[in-house]
């Protein structure tokens, strides 16, 4: 979800940071392939190559679906990928870096290979995390001193401001409904997201980095605690950083006082065409949403001071 947003904005996004994820529209809206291809690929040659995915990020792009992909040729990103991770093997992350390779400056790319990890977020924050090998809810873990929060803004933003061990700023629960247009269930996304806003931030002029949980993360399964253990917000205290938290949630199928079938068992951000065939773009849904979120932290202050500039 991350890729797809910063390639469907690219004017708007300057970088991105991702945890065990694929190439652009891996799954090219099948969830067979999304299974297979994007996740435990039968040969490394089932993945898409760089070639692939600049040919359809071209064609969305010549269509107007997606943001000129020029945007994305001073983009910085950090990708991670554990090597004990079995449910996005390392082909389908190398399949991401390829296309990143072969686009952006050698420097702009960071690929961490993390020996034993397995598929989680990384976080010294989390008290009670996993072990480094675990793939298993929260999905949070700890390996080592690696820092995962902190080394992908670093790499994103540039030199940080220290760490600090307790958040001072103000994690403030929002409507998403506000933001998606239809009921947020038809979208499989949840009615309450997240921001955390540093207490510099009050008054605006700060960036604002977006934190997409994973598959069975959301608020539904694990309560706030991706929000307040992965890692950001001790890094977005002392750096001018709000960090936004949108929620999806999970569904099955019909739901009451929805004719649409939405099948999303395990809350997952749509990768793979749930939500419908514009997934991928600028009119995706749940593209539709995030946007229209940062447009409000990129407005005027509200009264009480709170707000923020995109940077």
């Amino acid at each position: 979800m991350a890729v797809q947003l910063q390639v469907a904005h690219s004017r708007l996004v300057k970088g991105a940071g991702v945890v065990a994820g694929g190439p652009y529209e891996c799954a090219e809206g099948s969830m067979w392939r999304a299974l297979s291809n994007c996740m435990e690929p039968s040969t490394p040659g089932s993945v898409p190559t760089a070639v692939d995915t600049e040919a359809r990020i071209a064609a969305r792009a010549r269509a107007g679906r997606i943001d000129d992909p020029a945007g994305l040729a001073e983009d910085r990103v950090w990708v991670f990928s554990g090597s004990a991770d079995r449910t996005v093997e390392r082909p389908v992350v190398d399949g991401l870096v390829a296309f990143y390779r072969s686009r952006l400056p050698q420097a702009a790319v960071r690929y961490v290979q993390y020996e034993g990890a397995g598929h989680a977020m990384i976080s010294v924050a989390d008290p009670a995390a996993n072990a480094c090998e675990i793939s298993a809810p929260p999905f949070i873990n700890r390996c080592g001193e690696l820092d995962a929060a902190g080394e992908l803004l670093a790499h994103l933003y540039g030199p940080l401001e220290s760490r600090v061990e307790r958040p001072a700023g103000d994690v403030i629960a929002f409507d998403q409904r506000e933001f998606t247009g239809v009921a947020p269930f038809e979208l499989s996304m949840a009615a309450q997201g997240y921001a955390y806003v540093p207490q510099a931030c009050r008054a605006g002029d700060c960036r604002v980095h977006v934190a997409l949980h994973g598959c069975r993360q959301g608020e539904g399964e694990i309560g706030r605690r991706f929000v307040d253990t992965a890692g950001y917000n001790e890094w977005a205290d002392g750096n001018r950083i709000i960090v936004l938290y949108p929620q999806a949630a999970a569904r099955s199928g019909l739901a009451w006082g929805s004719w649409r079938w939405v099948y999303n068992p395990k809350g997952c951000w749509d990768w793979w065409g749930y939500t419908g065939t514009d997934y991928a773009t600028r009119d995706g849904g749940q593209v539709r949403a995030i946007r229209a979120m940062l447009a409000r932290l990129a407005g005027p202050p509200a009264r009480g001071g709170q707000g923020a500039a995109t940077d």
